[in-house]
């Protein structure tokens, strides 16, 4: 699938879930999209139909393409651990995610596309790759004169570092990756297991 730029609410009501957060509209219809969606008798889901949803609402979750999320499945396949766990580990590792999850954009979609227009700086020199995955101890700023950005200061404005991978300095605009996160402190409710199973039939 291309990148998804249609209704937010659209998607979460396919997958009963908030996955582009806190959605008013989800808690109103709670149910599928379309006509019938709600009065609609759906058949028992088979195994494939379950492990294609979980790998489906990790690429919308995290913004990715089919390219760039098998790519990622054979480097974390490559690693040793378990596969699910490394996968997304090097999610999580993004700098568009780390951008998010720092507070500095709003979404995910905000956070690269700060990227994009070259607002971001990794060590020191400004990143406009998305995609990059980071490594333990790299540090990502916003560049000096992006801090006055009305969508940056708004989505720090009140932010809290909930992240024990991350650390945040709210006065130098600063922010530290110090390690990739444990399965357990990601959010993130995604199925990793069904997607590696997906992947290896």
């Amino acid at each position: 699938m291309a990148r998804y730029t249609g209704p937010k609410t659209r998607i979460a009501r396919k997958f009963k879930e908030p996955i582009f957060g806190p959605d008013k509209y989800l808690e109103r219809r709670s149910y599928p999209p379309g006509q019938h969606g709600q009065n609609r008798k759906r058949a028992k889901m088979s195994e494939y139909g379950i492990q294609l949803q979980e790998k489906q609402k990790a690429k919308y979750t995290y913004g990715l393409l089919e390219r760039q999320f098998k790519k990622l499945f054979l480097k974390a396949a490559s690693k040793k651990g378990i596969t699910g766990q490394n996968l997304m580990k090097l999610i999580e590792s993004r700098l568009d995610n780390v951008v998010y999850r720092l507070g500095i954009a709003p979404s995910r979609a905000a956070a690269r596309q700060l990227v994009n227009h070259r607002h971001i700086l990794v060590n020191g020199e400004i990143c406009n790759i998305p995609s990059m995955l980071l490594e333990p101890g790299d540090i990502i700023a916003v560049r000096e004169r992006s801090k006055s950005l009305e969508v940056i200061t708004n989505s720090l404005h009140g932010h809290s570092n909930k992240f024990n991978w991350l650390e945040w300095d709210g006065n130098l605009f600063t922010g530290k990756f110090m390690n990739y996160p444990e399965r357990e402190d990601i959010p993130e409710n995604i199925n990793e297991q069904a997607i590696v199973e997906l992947y290896s039939k």
